[in-house]
């Protein structure tokens, strides 16, 4: 039911005329994210600062309307999505760089900036941002933090948890609150950056972030390496995190995935390849050259089939290039798919991998996996045609065996894609009942009337005492 009049004038008196829509087909195109599910909202505000922010939220708490924080739309699980109508906040107003500090190797920025900005702008006094998902040309940093998102440079530099300093946020409360500081070491009181961040715009809305900045390597060279199957590929990772010279990227592309390469890229890929891994390493050149040839070694087994140092930065893009056109390119063999970014111990990947060959044919459902094999974050593509019930069902039936197989593994339901609604009905399985409520006692803390991203993230189980 849309809102009356006098209410949508209230949230205009807050952020601007030109900052609330309100008619639905304008309201239409925020309703949905990547999951391709959808929901169209009563109302659009586009904040520009922390204080619009707040006078929503109190708003949105004085008259119990569900608020549904949104950057870009990238996220894949639901989490964008106001499944409950009532108001949709999107934060792509809030865009600015507030602040570059070189010295002390951090940069404030607003939730709507571009992941891919912050790197170009990072760049220009010779630092980076580690995070970079697939995603990093449309995708917001207030989006990455929702959801912990952070791609293949994760596994030597960390995630956004270890690569944000502070956050400003404004509480389902209502209030202020900074968490965190601008230095790197700190234990004054709870760690409240670490819980928001992850937390899928449940707890609070982020309004600044400083970000954590590292120093851009002298030196990177990329190592693309095949095999005749997936146990020599995921082999050769084990090999290769056994040793000390520790890659910044190590990314695993399966049979199908790669066959989908031959078919998009000019890649020429030796014809008895079933496997691939993308390594990168970078550091100073003379520790570069060390580590390649370390890592090189690692890799060679009798399974390895082609090993090649890609030092060109050509040769690099077009790798890379492949990699992330992936999950684009799967949608050229069916015309629907669940994606999972599912996590286990990387000396559990080959039972993982093997069990999933064994789910695809058991249900009939192609599976394409690959991902960021270096933190055992594997990326499972479920493909079938959902206007075909046989296939849909099948699909359902074969993800639930998949959590299951995860799960036994001492695995985790998502690494970086969050849970959203997708997953929501599957948190109880990981998470015992003891977790789950203190889990609900701190969102009631955070959020006392319920009103953020309300039917997400958390199972719908009551709050023991």
């Amino acid at each position: 039911m849309p809102l009356q009049p006098h209410l949508v004038q209230r949230f205009v008196d807050a952020c601007g005329e030109q900052s609330v829509l309100a008619d639905q087909s304008e309201c239409w195109t925020y309703g949905f994210d990547n999951s391709k599910q959808h929901a169209c909202p009563d109302l659009v505000v586009l904040p520009q600062d922390a204080k619009q922010i707040q006078e929503c939220v109190q708003l949105c708490r004085q008259f119990n309307i569900p608020l549904t924080t949104r950057g870009r739309g990238t996220n894949t699980t639901g989490a964008a999505v106001p499944v409950q109508s009532g108001i949709v906040l999107s934060t792509e107003r809030m865009d600015r760089i507030l602040e570059v500090d070189r010295s002390n190797r951090n940069m404030r920025v607003e939730p709507g900036v571009l992941n891919s900005t912050v790197q170009k702008r990072a760049a220009e006094v010779g630092l980076f941002w580690p995070p970079d998902p697939g995603s990093a040309d449309y995708c917001t940093v207030g989006g990455n933090l929702a959801c912990n998102a952070a791609g293949p440079r994760a596994i030597k530099y960390g995630t956004c948890r270890e690569n944000t300093l502070e956050i400003l946020a404004v509480t389902g409360a209502g209030h202020l609150i900074r968490t965190g500081s601008a230095t790197t070491k700190g234990v004054v009181g709870l760690d409240l950056t670490r819980l928001l961040i992850g937390s899928e715009g449940i707890l609070a809305i982020i309004t600044e972030a400083r970000l954590k900045l590292g120093a851009i390597a002298e030196r990177t060279d990329t190592i693309r390496a095949c095999y005749q199957d997936t146990q020599s590929a995921i082999d050769a990772v084990v090999s290769i995190l056994a040793q000390s010279a520790l890659p910044c990227a190590l990314e695993f592309i399966d049979e199908g995935s790669l066959n989908l390469i031959r078919g998009q890229e000019t890649i020429a890929l030796d014809s008895d390849a079933k496997a691939m891994l993308i390594i990168e390493v970078d550091g100073l050149t003379p520790a570069v050259d060390a580590d390649v040839a370390a890592v090189l070694e690692a890799a060679k087994n009798p399974g390895c089939v082609d090993l090649k140092n890609a030092s060109e930065s050509r040769q690099r893009e077009e790798l890379w290039r492949a990699r992330k056109v992936l999950s684009q390119a799967l949608r050229s063999f069916a015309p629907s798919k669940i994606n999972e970014d599912v996590v286990v111990p990387v000396s559990q990947l080959p039972a993982l991998l093997l069990d999933l060959e064994r789910l695809s044919k058991e249900f009939s459902i192609p599976i394409f996996n690959f991902g960021h094999a270096g933190n055992g974050n594997i990326h499972v593509n479920l493909l079938y045609d959902e206007s075909d019930s046989r296939q849909a069902a099948a699909a359902r039936q074969c993800l639930n065996k998949v959590f299951d197989l995860v799960l036994k593994l001492g695995g985790t339901l998502s690494g970086e894609h969050g849970v959203g609604v997708s997953k929501r009905d599957w948190v109880d399985r990981e998470l015992n009942p003891e977790v789950l409520s203190l889990m609900m006692k701190i969102k009631q803390q955070f959020d006392p009337d319920g009103i953020l991203n309300p039917g997400k993230v958390l199972p719908n189980l009551a709050v023991s005492d």
